[in-house]
């Protein structure tokens, strides 16, 4: 709840900032309203839009379904809705707001890994509900979708000669630039780096078989490496691996531990499942 209350308040703040800079107290008043529909509408709805986002389908798919449904049993939750996305890169993520309302979707590039490494993969992201990561993460994304959507709005006011005048004005706009989307960054990193090593190793105990997700996220990073998806980065600490193409700068500010520690970490689990 801490980080949730966190995620809103951030997102209420960037916008506040953003109202005083365009309009002064009218401005503060009209983001605010502005603030409480994304807060209401990102709690309620965020999953439908990522995996609109993504022209995620139901997978109809009846192994995929059952190992699902077999995971989500030994993990003592409901079984989560499964879709399909139609990427032929290999990557998934988990999304929905609670155990009842939770969804994983894997891109049809997954599926033709070996049915272990399928496995491997659904277990981890069944690790994220049944940790209750997927509320925060699935807001992040939202969030920090809008942050940025924000970014660029003051981006462009500020040479097309919107918003406050003045140099504390102008100047007041360079910060919304370059410091809302790092803060809304910052905050993704903030709850995501541990939740990854946690979901390897819920994965790694529910299958009996680490070595089987080490090995899909390696071959799923060589080829996210080459073919990076295209999509929203805010939406990048979802995915098992980061999907997106990345730079010095992106490393630097990663919001996944790095992969081949998570790989370590699970070969040398083996001898103690």
């Amino acid at each position: 709840m801490i980080h949730i209350i966190g995620l809103f308040g951030v997102l209420t703040a960037i916008l506040l900032a953003v109202g005083w800079f365009f309009g002064g107290l009218w401005g503060m008043g009209m983001f605010l309203a502005i603030a409480a529909s994304i807060n209401f509408f990102s709690y309620w709805y965020s999953d439908r839009i990522i995996l609109r986002l993504y022209k995620a389908k139901p997978a109809n798919n009846g192994v995929l379904e059952g190992i699902a449904k077999e995971l989500a049993h030994n993990s003592k939750i409901p079984t989560p809705k499964v879709y399909v996305m139609p990427s032929g890169i290999p990557n998934a993520f988990a999304t929905g707001r609670d155990h009842h309302h939770a969804a994983i979707a894997v891109t049809k590039g997954l599926l033709e890994f070996p049915e272990d490494e399928v496995r491997a993969v659904m277990a981890h992201e069944i690790g994220h509900i049944r940790n209750r990561d997927v509320l925060v993460s699935t807001l992040a994304a939202t969030i920090g979708g809008a942050v940025s959507y924000i970014a660029q709005i003051g981006y462009w006011s500020l040479f097309m000669g919107g918003g406050r005048k003045g140099e504390g004005g102008r100047i007041g706009l360079i910060f919304v630039i370059i410091f809302a989307p790092l803060a809304a960054l910052f905050v993704r990193m903030a709850i995501n780096r541990s939740r990854e090593y946690r979901a390897d190793f819920f994965g790694a105990v529910m299958t009996k078989n680490p070595k089987s997700l080490a090995s899909a996220l390696r071959r799923i990073s060589e080829v996210t490496g080459s073919n990076p998806i295209k999509g929203v980065n805010a939406t990048s600490h979802m995915w098992i691996v980061n999907p997106f193409k990345q730079d010095l700068f992106t490393g630097l500010f990663s919001t996944h531990p790095p992969l081949q520690k998570r790989i370590e970490r699970l070969e040398t689990m083996d001898a103690s499942i």
